[in-house]
């Protein structure tokens, strides 16, 4: 009678395993061996002590009596009516004209000493400004995410402010004003520990910035306005603005080998003289992209050992399309506009362009 009891119960506790198996696909068939085993133990050291006999009403609760009623172990039908709301289709909500976001000073939060004021107001937004009144000739911030990577400006403004975006998300930084001492020797002028938490993920990719520069006056977004003008959704206004950037601008070799540490595009530029380098591509297509309300990054990285510049774009309904932002009907075409417009059309080029792994991504502005 024992043997038989402990037989039973070990069982059901092997089946109460395969039952709580549909709740966690974690409990392996071992498991459940060693649920049974324990239970097994158990019961085997409770059969040391005195046994209770069984009784009728004991066998009545083992083995209810049959009933009109039909019992089932899966789930139950239920005539409850549930309500089903049919999913929206995320569609691309093309702003009346250009929607262009301007970065304040607001002075609500600051941080400053005698030479440097960090204005915080709008970190929530994705960026902070710095204005820098000593003086030292040459001064560099420091935007610094803990446990990532550190991005270092120069602050040519002075007696002005100028925007620095947090473009690596939420989290704790630091924000550092460096004054050069000789050569590439700096001291800390001013540091300050900021938390972000922004209220919009994509902000820091929607404002301009050192790096991507415009204002509602700018060439760059009135022709980005126009050429987004007949395009009905996200991905035909990328499209369009990356077949004008690749058919309208060529690459400017001179320039290329001219280039000084520390340049900045000039996207107006860019646009009137029809020419620049990666950088610039990546620029004058950041601002047309984020003045349509588009989130858009202006990646730096390397291609090879090139250390090369590209964009990536958020399309609703298909998240971040890193280095891939145009699709002609049939493929998706890599954001890598330098290299498209001076292969024009050759299939090795193409080819590299579409590879991804040619990319390593080290900023994003």
């Amino acid at each position: 009678m024992k043997k038989n009891r402990i037989v039973v119960l070990t069982a059901c506790a092997a089946l109460m395993v395969s039952v709580n198996g549909c709740q966690s696909q974690k409990a392996s068939v071992a498991d459940s061996r060693g649920i049974a085993a324990e239970s097994t133990a158990a019961l085997t050291e409770e059969s040391l002590t005195e046994e209770p006999q069984l009784t009728g009403e004991a066998e009545t609760a083992r083995e209810p009596e049959a009933t009109g009623e039909s019992e089932t172990a899966g789930g139950q039908e239920s005539q409850a009516l549930v309500t089903v709301e049919a999913e929206a289709v995320p569609l691309y909500s093309k702003p009346a004209g250009s929607n262009v976001r301007t970065p304040q000073a607001s002075g609500t939060t600051t941080y400053s000493n005698n030479s440097v004021t960090l204005d915080a107001s709008n970190l929530s937004q994705g960026y902070v400004m710095v204005q820098y009144t000593g003086g030292s000739s040459k001064i560099k911030v420091q935007v610094i995410k803990s446990g990532g990577e550190t991005y270092t400006y120069d602050l040519n403004a002075r007696s002005s402010y100028e925007v620095f975006p947090m473009s690596e998300g939420n989290g704790s930084y630091t924000v550092r004003v460096l004054e050069q001492v000789q050569g590439n020797q700096y001291a800390v002028k001013f540091s300050q520990d900021l938390s972000v938490s922004l209220s919009d993920q994509f902000a820091p990719f929607l404002y301009p910035n050192q790096y991507v520069n415009f204002t509602a006056d700018s060439s760059v977004v009135q022709k980005g306005a126009e050429v987004a003008a007949s395009a009905a959704d996200a991905l035909d206004v990328v499209s369009s603005v990356y077949n004008y950037v690749v058919s309208n601008i060529t690459y400017d070799t001179a320039k290329a080998n001219s280039v000084q540490s520390g340049y900045l595009p000039n996207c107006d530029s860019v646009l009137a003289q029809k020419k620049g380098i990666c950088f610039d591509y990546a620029a004058v297509m950041t601002a047309m992209l984020r003045s349509q309300n588009i989130p858009t990054k202006l990646v730096v990285g390397y291609t090879g050992s090139l250390y090369h510049a590209w964009i990536n774009v958020y399309i609703e309904g298909q998240g971040w399309v890193d280095n891939i932002i145009y699709f002609d009907g049939h493929d998706w075409k890599l954001m890598d506009p330098t290299f498209a417009s001076s292969g024009k059309g050759d299939p090795a080029i193409e080819e590299y362009i579409k590879n991804s792994s040619n990319y390593k991504a080290k900023y994003s502005y």
